[in-house]
C-alpha cells in the first residue's frame, strides 16, 4: 500500500489511545502523558472499560463513546483484543493504528495474523506490533513510549528495532541532533521499510533518512523505494550481522562466498544507499552529507599548522581508500608567496606552528582554486602562539570568498581542543567539525561513497557487442531435461551443453567408468603431445579437492589408470556414502599466463539469484576474496562487480604478465546474469577455475544446481528477481501510418547515445510543450534519468525505424507509490509528425498501465498544445483545466478493465 493513508501517522487531526491504565508502567499510561506533554494539538481520547478516568482525563469505555472520530489509533491492549480494537477503530473513521502490543505470535491463526485480516480488508494501515511507537516532532506527535522527547530537526530514523530507537534518540538528545520523525517498525506486518522510505522521499521535513535495518520481507519493493529514495536524499543504513556466515549445508564454493550479509551489501549498493557499520557512523554520515551535499572526487588536501597531525590523516585517507591531492604548479608558487621558508610544500600544507588568520585564509584560498583538490581539511593544533578564533573566521572567509569566485568545495575542520567559539564559528558557515582527524577522514570518505553510489544510479553502460547472442531455448532444454530426471545437480556433459548455449567456452571433458576407458580417452590427447587432467565423478561430493579427487599433468596411460584407481579408492574410503561414477578426463589447458578466477550465480533467501566474482582456486573460501552484485547486470555493472575485488589488481599487466581481458571477463559476468534472468530453475552455477589471460576466458571446471522454480517476490515479472530485468514481454512490431515499419521495445540503460540523437531531431517548440520550458543542453544526469528505468514502477517504451535503426519516438509512465495512479509523457520526432506514431505509442502506454494494476493515468498538458489534447481526447481521456495554473490542462483515463 506503501503511502497509503500514511499522513495519518505523521500528522493526524485526532488521537486516542486504547488499553491505557494507571499503572505507573503500562506503556499506555506512557504514552497518553507523552502526548498531551508534547502539546499535540487535535483532540486526544482515551479508551478503557474499567476505569473512568486515567491521571485526570476522562475514558471512554468504546471507541465510539468518544465523542469524535479519531484518525490515529494507539492500541496497547492484550494480544487477544487487538484485532477486534483494529477492527473498531476502522468502523469509526480512523485510518492509522499503531500497535505497541507484543507477543502477538506468528503465522496463520496467530494474533497477528487476525491484524492482518483487519488491515487489508477495512484498508486500515498498521505500524507494528510490537514496536516502539512513532514520533513526528513537526506535528507534536509523540505516540511512543520512548523515555524522553526528541528535538525537531531534519532527520527521519526508521528502526526494525525499539530498543535500537530508544538508544539512538538518548544519543542524540545531548548532542541536540533533532528529528523529523522517528518510527519503530516491530514486527510490520503493514507498515514497512519501502513504504516509509516512499513517504520521507517527498516529506518536506526530512533531508536526510536513517535506517537501523535487520531484515528485508519484500525485497523487490525495498529495491525499488530504496532507488527512488536514494536519487533525492542521501540514505545512510547500518545493518548488524555482518560476520554471520553461509549455511554449513552450501555445497559450492559460490554458495559459501554468497553469506546473507554480502547479498545485502550489494543490494544497498545496487540502490544507492550509503552504509555504515555503527550507529555513530550513521549520525556522522547523515551530518556530514546534509552539510556538504557532494563532492566532485576523492583527493583530498590537508591544511595545518601541525605536520604530525597533517600526515595521520592522510594516513587514514589512504586506508580508506582516497586520494591524497597533488598540489599543482600555480598552487604551490601561491602559497610560496602567503607563507614563510620552512612550510611542507606539499600535502600535507604544513604552515608552520605560528600560522595566524591570514596563513590560514591565504593557505584555503589557494587550495581552493585548485583543480587538483576535490576537498579541503582545515586542521588547528593548539600553541600558545595560535588563536583558534581567528583562524576559523579566517578560514570561513576563505571559503565565502571562494564560493564568490565559482570556487564552491566541501570544507572540514579539525580544531583540536574543542574551542566552543571556533567550532561555533565554523559549524554557522556550513563546516562541520570533528573531535578527531580520523572522524574528519571517514566523514569526507562518507562523501566520496555517497558520490559513488549516485552516480552508480545514474551512469549509462556501454552497449552489449554484436556478438551477445544466447540459445536460451537451448539451455531449457537442457535444465528441463534434468528436472524431469529428478535430478538436483546437472552431469557434466549438460553443464557443458548449458554453459555453450550462452557462448562461454569450457574446456572439453569425458566421463570414464573405470581404469581402462579413462586411458583410453585420454590416448589420443596423450599422443598429440599434450597431458590431461582426471578429476573425480560424483554428484554427492561438492568439492573434489577435499577427497584428493583431482590429478593433474597426466602424460602417459599408466599415469592415468593409476589416478583413476587412487581417485576412486580415495572417494570410497573417506565417503563410503556418496556415488561414485567414476572419473572426467579433461586436456590441460596450456594458459601459463592465466590468473585463477571464480564466477558463479548463488541462491540468496532474500534477493534470490546474487552474481558471485572473486579469486579462484581451491583456497577460494580461505581467500575470501569476493564481490557480489544482484542481476541483471550490464557491461558497466560487471566491471564495477570486478572493480572491487583484490584479485582485479593482477588482472593488471605488471612484470612480464600481459594484462587480462578483462572485457571478456565482465561479459561472462552479464552472461550469467541473463542465465539466471532466462532460467529461474538455476539455483546454483559454480565456475572454478575460470581462467583468464589476454586471449580470453575458459572455464575449467563448474556444477550447476537445478530445481523447479519457486516464486521469491510477489507481483509481475521474473518470479525470483529482486530487481525487475528487461520485461521483453514488451517488444513488438508496429506498422505506422506511412506503411513504414517499426519496432517497439522497453527503453534501456544503454540507450544514452540513441536518446542524445533523437534530441538533435526535435524542434525547441515541440521540446518546450514537452517539458513546459525551453531545453537547451541535455546533460549526462539528464538523459540517464530518461533511460535508468526501474520497471517495477516505471516503464519507458521506445519506437524505432525498423530499416535505419533511428529512434522515432518515447513515452513514458511512472506509477505513483501507491501503484493507483500513472503519470504519463510522450515525445515524436517533430519531422514525424502524422505517421501516428505518438498513437500507437498511447496505446502500447495504456496497455502497460493495465498490466502494471494501474486505475488512472493522468497527465498535464500544455493548454496551447491543441495537437496532444486531441490525440487524448480521442484515446477517451477526460481533459479539464489545472485550477491551478491557466496555462495547463489536466488529462485522466481510467484503466480498470480496459485492454
Amino acid at each position: 500500500m506503501s503511502t497509503y493513508a500514511l499522513q495519518s501517522v505523521f500528522a493526524p487531526a485526532s488521537v486516542a489511545v486504547v488499553g491505557a491504565s494507571p499503572r505507573e508502567r503500562s506503556l499506555g499510561r506512557l504514552v497518553l502523558r507523552q502526548l498531551r506533554d508534547g502539546g499535540f494539538a487535535g483532540p486526544v481520547g482515551l479508551v478503557n472499560p474499567r476505569y473512568r478516568e486515567i491521571d485526570g482525563m476522562a475514558a471512554a469505555p468504546r471507541l465510539d463513546a468518544l465523542g469524535f472520530a479519531p484518525e490515529l489509533v494507539v492500541i496497547a491492549a492484550p494480544p487477544q483484543d487487538v484485532a477486534a480494537v483494529a477492527a473498531s477503530a476502522a468502523d469509526n473513521g480512523a485510518r492509522a493504528a499503531i500497535v505497541l502490543t507484543r507477543g502477538m505470535g506468528v503465522g496463520a491463526g496467530s494474533y497477528n495474523a487476525a491484524l492482518e485480516a483487519v488491515a487489508r480488508t477495512r484498508g486500515l494501515r498498521i505500524v507494528g506490533p510490537n514496536c516502539l511507537g512513532v514520533i513526528a516532532p513537526h506535528a507534536n506527535l509523540f505516540a511512543s513510549f520512548a523515555a524522553h522527547r526528541p528535538l525537531a530537526g531534519d532527520l527521519a530514523l526508521v528502526s526494525q528495532s525499539g530498543a535500537v530507537a530508544a538508544g539512538v534518540l538518548e544519543w542524540a538528545r545531548p548532542r541536540g541532533i533533532g528529528f523529523s520523525a522517528v518510527v519503530s517498525l516491530g514486527d510490520a506486518i503493514d507498515v514497512d521499510f519501502a513504504d516509509l522510505l516512499d513517504h520521507f522521499a517527498v516529506d518536506r521535513h526530512t533531508r536526510a533518512i536513517l535506517l537501523y535495518l535487520e531484515h528485508v520481507r519484500d525485497a523487490r519493493k525495498f529495491l525499488s523505494a530504496a532507488r527512488a529514495a536514494a536519487r533525492g536524499k542521501p540514505v545512510v543504513v547500518v545493518k548488524p550481522g555482518r560476520h554471520v556466515r553461509a549455511p554449513p549445508d552450501a555445497q559450492t564454493h559460490i554458495a559459501r562466498l554468497a553469506t546473507p550479509d554480502a547479498a545485502y551489501d550489494a543490494a544497498f549498493r545496487r540502490a544507492g544507499l550509503l552504509r555504515v557499520n555503527a550507529l555513530d557512523e550513521l549520525f556522522a554520515a547523515a551530518e556530514t552529507l546534509s552539510h556538504l551535499g557532494s563532492v566532485p572526487g576523492k583527493r583530498l588536501a590537508v591544511l595545518t599548522n601541525g605536520a604530525g597531525t597533517g600526515m595521520l590523516a592522510l594516513d587514514r585517507l589512504v586506508d580508506l581508500g582516497g586520494v591524497p591531492a597533488t598540489l599543482s604548479a600555480p598552487t604551490l608558487d601561491a602559497l610560496d608567496a602567503a607563507f614563510p621558508r620552512g612550510w611542507s610544500r606539499a600535502n600535507p600544507v604544513d604552515m608552520l606552528g605560528d600560522a595566524d588568520g591570514a596563513r590560514y585564509g591565504g593557505g584555503m584560498q589557494a587550495l581552493l582554486a585548485d583543480r587538483d583538490v576535490d576537498a579541503v581539511l582545515a586542521m588547528h593544533v593548539p600553541t600558545a602562539l595560535s588563536q583558534p578564533q581567528d583562524t576559523a573566521r579566517a578560514v570561513v572567509g576563505a571559503i565565502e570568498a571562494g564560493k564568490a569566485n565559482g570556487a564552491r568545495k566541501p570544507t572540514l575542520a579539525v580544531w583540536v581542543g574543542a574551542d566552543a567559539q571556533a567550532a561555533a564559528t565554523l559549524n554557522d558557515a556550513g563546516v562541520p567539525t570533528y573531535a578527531t582527524e580520523a572522524e574528519a577522514v571517514r566523514g569526507f570518505m562518507y562523501l566520496v561513497r555517497h558520490r559513488e553510489a549516485q552516480q552508480a544510479l545514474m551512469e549509462t553502460p556501454p552497449s552489449l557487442p554484436q556478438d551477445f547472442v544466447v540459445d536460451s531455448e537451448a539451455a531449457h532444454a537442457v535444465v528441463a531435461e534434468a528436472l524431469a530426471g529428478g535430478q538436483r545437480w546437472l552431469e557434466p556433459e549438460a553443464v557443458a551443453r548449458l554453459l555453450a548455449a550462452y557462448g562461454i567456452a569450457f574446456a572439453p571433458s569425458l566421463p570414464a567408468r573405470d581404469a581402462e576407458q579413462a586411458a583410453s580417452i585420454a590416448m589420443p590427447l596423450l599422443q598429440a603431445g599434450g597431458t590431461v587432467a582426471v578429476k573425480l565423478l560424483s554428484s554427492d561430493i561438492a568439492h573434489k579437492s577435499d577427497v584428493g579427487g583431482v590429478r593433474l599433468n597426466l602424460a602417459s596411460g599408466d599415469a592415468v589408470r593409476a589416478a583413476f584407481d587412487d581417485i576412486v579408492g580415495r572417494a570410497r574410503a573417506r565417503r563410503p556414502d556418496a556415488r561414485i561414477d567414476g572419473v572426467l578426463v579433461q586436456p590441460m589447458a596450456l594458459r601459463p599466463k592465466a590468473r585463477e578466477v571464480i564466477a558463479g550465480i548463488a541462491d540468496d533467501d532474500t534477493f534470490g539469484p546474487v552474481i558471485v566474482f572473486g579469486r579462484g582456486g581451491t583456497a577460494v573460501e580461505v581467500i575470501d576474496d569476493k564481490a557480489l552484485a544482484l542481476p541483471p547486470l550490464d557491461l558497466r555493472l560487471a566491471r564495477e562487480l570486478i572493480g572491487r575485488t583484490r584479485v582485479s589488481r593482477v588482472l593488471k599487466a605488471y612484470r612480464d604478465m600481459p594484462a587480462a581481458d578483462e572485457d571478456a571477463l565482465a561479459l561472462v559476468l552479464v552472461k550469467l546474469a541473463q542465465l539466471a534472468a532466462d532460467i529461474p530453475a538455476v539455483r546454483e552455477l559454480d565456475i572454478n577455475p575460470l581462467l583468464v589471460d589476454a586471449d580470453g576466458v575458459v572455464a575449467l571446471d563448474a556444477r550447476v544446481s537445478v530445481a523447479p522454480p519457486r516464486r521469491l517476490h510477489r507481483g509481475r515479472g521474473h518470479p525470483r528477481f529482486a530487481i525487475l530485468p528487461y520485461p521483453k514481454e514488451w517488444e513488438r512490431s508496429i506498422t505506422l501510418a506511412d506503411g513504414r515499419e517499426a519496432f517497439v521495445r522497453p527503453v534501456r540503460p544503454e540507450d544514452d547515445a540513441m536518446f542524445r540523437a533523437f534530441f538533435t531531431r526535435v524542434s525547441a517548440e515541440d521540446l518546450r510543450l514537452r517539458f513546459f520550458r525551453a531545453v537547451r543542453d541535455f546533460s549526462h544526469d539528464f538523459i540517464a534519468r530518461l533511460v535508468q528505468l526501474d520497471y517495477a514502477r516505471s516503464m519507458a517504451l521506445v519506437a524505432i525505424d525498423a530499416a535505419s535503426g533511428e529512434m522515432l519516438g518515447a513515452v513514458r509512465l511512472l506509477a505513483d507509490a501507491n501503484f493507483d495512479r500513472g503519470e504519463y509523457g510522450i515525445m515524436v520526432r517533430s519531422d514525424l509528425k502524422g505517421a501516428g506514431i505518438g498513437w500507437r505509442l498511447m496505446e502500447a502506454m495504456i496497455e502497460v498501465a493495465h498490466w502494471l494494476g494501474l486505475n488512472v493515468i493522468e497527465g498535464q498538458v500544455l493548454r496551447e498544445n491543441s495537437t496532444m489534447l486531441s490525440m487524448c481526447r480521442h484515446l477517451g481521456f477526460t481533459v479539464t483545466a489545472d485550477p491551478e495554473d491557466a496555462t495547463l490542462m489536466l488529462v485522466a483515463l481510467p484503466v480498470g478493465d480496459r485492454v
